[in-house]
């Protein structure tokens, strides 16, 4: 028993370690440093509220448009971020496969989780952008942290799969920062998904089957606002299993991309 306690004791070291370094390394030798995991969503989420918010007048009917745009953005960078790392973990750590061997997963996780911090530290921003604008707190605030799990796990699971084909074939990368931004406009973030609902409910239901657009608007009506249409009040009705495909999705990826990646994890060496 003392063997494999051992081991388990180790993997958490490394992991913990490769988590540090990576947080450290991503923003060693710019002059702002750590402030630029706040800084990015911020930016982000002022040009799109002045786009969209201002010029183009979205939002007019959601209460609290500001902080629910600034959720938005926020949850996006991290979906954008947790998985553009994940995909380039094991080809970015590939001097340390080549010659230590651990189980491999563990610089995904580690790419990822560095990801979970900047999240972290970004929903702390976004709780103070809610108080100050006369959001109340309340217990719905409690679930808030399962719908963001959740949001790992999917996040985790792509990273995983294509991590694993990344390593054979690098132009995943460049496929993916295409997808994403085709995601990006497929998905409630900048504007209401009300705007949909107005002109086709079967867009609204389809989009609303997204994960990514599942958790969104979950953590909106949890922590913003109730009037916001999810996926468990706008779809499903007479077909409730509907309702949990999101999950189904995010599930099958999270089992499916860890086993891809376990199974071509001992040839990773030879391909990087």
């Amino acid at each position: 028993m003392a063997i494999p306690n051992f081991i388990y004791k180790g993997n958490r070291v490394l992991l913990k370690e490769l988590t540090k370094t990576d947080f450290k390394l991503r923003y060693q030798g710019s002059v702002l440093g750590y402030l630029w995991a706040l800084l990015r969503p911020l930016m982000m989420f002022a040009i799109l509220y002045v786009v969209f918010g201002k010029l183009l007048r979205f939002g007019g009917d959601i209460p609290h448009f500001p902080v629910y745009l600034l959720a938005g953005t926020t949850l996006w960078a991290f979906f954008t971020e947790c998985t553009n790392q994940g995909i380039q973990a094991i080809v970015t750590r590939g001097d340390l496969i080549r010659k230590v061997c651990f189980p491999k997963y563990i610089v995904v996780v580690s790419a990822t989780l560095t990801a979970v911090i900047n999240l972290l530290i970004n929903m702390v921003v976004v709780t103070i952008f809610a108080l100050l604008d006369g959001i109340e707190p309340s217990w719905t605030w409690l679930l808030a942290p399962l719908v963001l799990f959740e949001f790992y796990c999917l996040t985790l699971g792509i990273s995983f799969l294509l991590g694993a084909i990344n390593v054979k074939y690098r132009d995943i990368t460049a496929i993916w920062d295409v997808l994403t931004q085709a995601l990006f406009y497929a998905v409630p973030i900048i504007y209401p998904i009300t705007m949909i609902t107005a002109t086709s409910e079967i867009a609204a239901k389809v989009i609303l089957l997204n994960p990514i657009a599942q958790v969104i608007q979950d953590f909106r009506y949890l922590v913003i606002t109730p009037e916001t249409i999810t996926t468990w009040s706008y779809v499903g009705e007479g077909t409730p299993i509907l309702k949990f495909i999101p999950i189904i999705i995010t599930i099958i990826l999270l089992i499916w991309g860890f086993w891809y990646f376990r199974k071509k994890s001992k040839r990773f060496a030879e391909e990087i």
